[in-house]
């Protein structure tokens, strides 16, 4: 192993390092991935896909709970931890035979074992040096807490919540962004008393300010208590559960405390620092070409400041392999990647917010189109409320895109196209959307968006 030098070597295998591998290999290079624990990372099997298998189940007891509104008879019998473990399990463990397979069989050289950076060129695994023309760090991220507050016992992170083969009768969550309003969602339908705790005035504050309205009001009709605008303050536990106070006076008790306040850098201990890599606050500064201004080093993924998405760090590979190979790639942007909460109701946006449109072109610039979901038939029929909210510049191309209701996550390719093809309102409602199809509210506020609404009173 000490003899070959790769094409690329890559310190990571989750979202970002896998598809740079694969894209590597199929462009002909000669690549090694090397990862300590199981190649697909946080996202494969303790993000993204275990927690959207726990949203679908909850997904199913609501449909059961409600389905008389549709005229069927149901009992609600509880729910089974480990019969829902055993179905994400299955679901991982699909996907992640695939994975494997994928990776065997473009021959990249898998290295399994904890690397360390060791020379512009060089990584070190099990006492041994993987040298290569280029350099991929993608070492991910990790759940993080607040200072002083420690992750054991009763006060745990997502991964651990993940694990649980049990339902908690009360639950606190730390944090009202995306991953704790997902949480919050699944055990408040699998029957669980949930409060949120978040320190902006707003659940997910990184959304449009519409959206977090609209959440709030349907967690309010779910049961879900949340205090916004609360600092936390402390924790203790006992056999009897969990005992949080928050500013304001603020206290509540649990069965267990999550702590869901984001995620930070995987960096520390990788001998980045040591190699003169760029970094501040743990995360790899790179330029739009994810170049880390060190030799042949790039950074992908969570590691590099902005959105912490899976399907960020996935551009990002496919991104670092074609630029190694000189294809000259378009670098990925930020503002067009899309954004999916996936709590009941959904949430997805792309693009700009209406604050930041009108910060960036002015009030005056900017033209806002929401259509309520009751104009639509599919909706009706899956009894969701909601809307679907598009931003143009006056006379402009359509620059934000946003969604709230049941299954609006679907939703969002479109969005995403609106707004990286920069799509003005006109090109948008001359296309026909299927009926009926939720699609078909997009087309609804396009056509309003370019000044012949069909289906409002304006």
């Amino acid at each position: 192993m000490s003899e070959e030098v790769y094409d690329i070597v890559i310190l990571g295998g989750g979202s970002g390092g896998y598809a740079c591998a694969l894209r590597g290999a199929q462009l002909g290079m000669k690549v090694a991935l090397i990862e300590g624990d199981k190649v697909g990372g946080t996202c494969l099997h303790r993000g993204c896909i275990p927690t959207k298998a726990l949203l679908h189940a909850a997904e199913t007891a609501d449909a059961v709970r409600e389905s008389e509104v549709f005229g069927v008879k149901s009992s609600f019998e509880g729910i089974d931890m480990p019969a829902v473990s055993k179905y994400r399990e299955g679901v991982i463990s699909r996907l992640y035979k695939g994975l494997q397979g994928l990776i065997k069989s473009r021959k990249v050289d898998l290295i399994q074992g904890w690397g360390r950076l060791t020379g512009p060129d060089t990584i070190e695994v099990n006492g041994q040096t993987v040298k290569g023309k280029n350099i991929v760090l993608a070492s991910g991220s990790y759940s993080k807490s607040l200072p002083g507050l420690n992750i054991e016992g009763r006060v745990i992170t997502s991964e651990q919540a993940l694990q649980l083969d049990w339902v908690p009768q009360r639950a606190v969550v730390l944090g009202g962004g995306v991953i704790g309003v997902e949480f919050a969602s699944v055990w408040s339908s699998f029957g669980c008393d949930v409060t949120i705790i978040e320190g902006f005035d707003h659940l997910v504050p990184a959304e449009d300010e519409g959206i977090s309205k609209a959440l709030e009001r349907a967690f309010r009709k779910r049961g879900i208590k949340f205090h916004t605008g609360t600092r936390f303050e402390s924790v203790t536990q006992d056999d009897s559960g969990v005992h949080v106070k928050a500013a304001g006076g603020v206290e509540v008790d649990g069965d267990l405390l999550l702590v869901a306040v984001g995620r930070g850098p995987a960096t520390a201990n990788l001998g980045y620092e040591e190699q003169g890599i760029p970094m501040e606050r743990g995360f790899v500064l790179a330029n739009e070409r994810l170049h880390t201004g060190v030799g042949n080093i790039y950074a992908v993924g969570d590691i590099v400041p902005g959105l912490q998405l899976a399907h960020r760090g996935f551009a990002h590979g496919i991104f670092v392999a074609e630029e190694i190979a000189g294809l000259n790639p378009a670098p990925v942007v930020d503002a067009e990647i899309p954004r999916v909460t996936y709590c009941e109701p959904e949430i997805c946006s792309v693009g700009l917010s209406r604050k930041q449109a009108e910060e960036k072109f002015g009030k005056d610039n900017v033209k806002v189109v929401e259509y309520n979901l009751a104009g639509n038939g599919k909706s009706q029929i899956l009894n969701t409320t909601g809307f679907v909210t598009l931003i143009s510049e006056k006379d402009g191309p359509i620059v934000g895109f946003n969604a709230f209701g049941a299954r609006v996550s679907e939703l969002v390719g479109e969005g995403q196209l609106m707004v990286s093809w920069e799509a003005y309102p006109e090109d948008l409602a001359r296309l026909i959307h299927g009926h009926p199809t939720q699609n078909e509210a997009i087309g609804e506020a396009a056509m309003a968006l370019a000044g012949k609404p069909l289906h409002s009173h304006n």
